[in-house]
């Protein structure tokens, strides 16, 4: 059993709790070729690990709402033949610390081009500025994509952004409504945390280098794993009741994989339209933070390589991501 997944022995019950339906002990263990005992096991284990476990009294267990596992066969069915033919690999763990951290590891070993690891649960998630992001098993869409560029990091100018505006793109197959941007790197719905986008780099940052770009779509939060956020956020199953997760995982890998290919040639400029129209805060009075200091000023959009625009004092100033965080100011 390999360190980056650790659930790999729990995924035949999982497989067969998936359907939210109640399923006895013994019908579990005959499934399953175990004795009972070995069946109640691995149901601890299961709830060890943060997924949530019913019973039902005189009757068995059940997931509540069930699982939509993700499967790399059901995924390549969904991808178109252009997304496919630029794909290196496709993973899917169910439990990871971060698949960012893993694809840069992959990367610096010189295979983690154009590969995709999607993972059920991350232990150790994480969005910008180091913060936790709430990963908990089969709750969300969690992958990363590593990919190899020549030519330095100024290529990679405004290609969070770029992403943010792919994701759109994506949810826009399934008719979300109200999806917004918010600069550097997050996808809003009527006001709340859809998504983010974290990317990290490797290599020489003025020749070849490479990246890896984390994704996080919240898909479906238990209560438990919902309190553990700190801010307004949105789930799909909540707003598209019945989408299917690995349909949405191609979506998103349709959109994305033909952007990093052409990503060189074109950058961010072919995306900057979309994203203006987007834009959460445009025309809004924002606060800019650093860990120094802050800014107040009205958001005006980005410009051609997606650096913020942002009005002070009558006058336009551009900011680059960095450790820099954007919120609304308070009316």
């Amino acid at each position: 059993m390999s360190r980056n997944n650790p659930l790999q022995t729990l995924r035949p019950v999982l497989e067969l709790l998936a359907d939210g339906e109640v399923h006895s002990g013994e019908s579990l263990g005959s499934a399953l070729g175990v004795s009972r005992a070995a069946v109640w096991k691995q149901l601890q284990k299961l709830e060890q690990r943060g997924i949530v476990l019913e019973s039902v009294k005189g009757r068995g267990y059940r997931l509540p709402g069930g699982l939509d596992l993700l499967s790399p066969a059901a995924i390549d069915s969904y991808l178109n033949p252009g997304a496919r033919a630029l794909l290196g690999g496709l993973q899917v763990v169910d439990q990871v610390d971060s698949t960012n951290a893993r694809m840069l590891e992959l990367l610096e070993r010189q295979c983690g081009h154009a590969v995709v690891m999607f993972a059920e649960q991350q232990t150790a998630g994480r969005g910008r500025r180091g913060r936790p992001w709430v990963s908990p098993f089969g709750g969300g869409i969690h992958f990363s994509v590593g990919w190899q560029f020549s030519g330095g990091v100024q290529l990679l100018e405004g290609l969070s952004l770029a992403v943010g505006v792919a994701l759109t793109r994506a949810m826009a197959e399934f008719d979300v409504p109200d999806l917004r941007v918010k600069w550097p790197n997050d996808i809003w719905w009527r006001g709340r945390k859809l998504a983010g986008v974290l990317l990290e780099l490797s290599g020489d940052l003025t020749d070849s280098c490479a990246v890896a770009i984390g994704i996080g779509l919240n898909f479906r939060l238990s209560p438990q794993s919902a309190a553990a956020i700190d801010q307004p956020w949105a789930e799909l199953a909540g707003i598209r009741p019945g989408l299917d997760r690995n349909r949405v995982a191609a979506a998103v890998l349709n959109h994305l994989l033909p952007l990093l290919e052409q990503y060189p040639g074109e950058g961010f400029g072919p995306y900057r339209d979309a994203w203006v129209q987007l834009d959460q805060f445009a025309g809004r009075p924002v606060i800019l933070r650093s860990a120094q200091r802050e800014w107040c000023g009205v958001a005006r959009g980005v410009d051609a390589s997606g650096a913020l625009l942002l009005e002070l004092d009558g006058r336009l100033q551009r900011f680059h991501g960095g450790e820099l965080s954007l919120r609304e100011a308070c009316p």
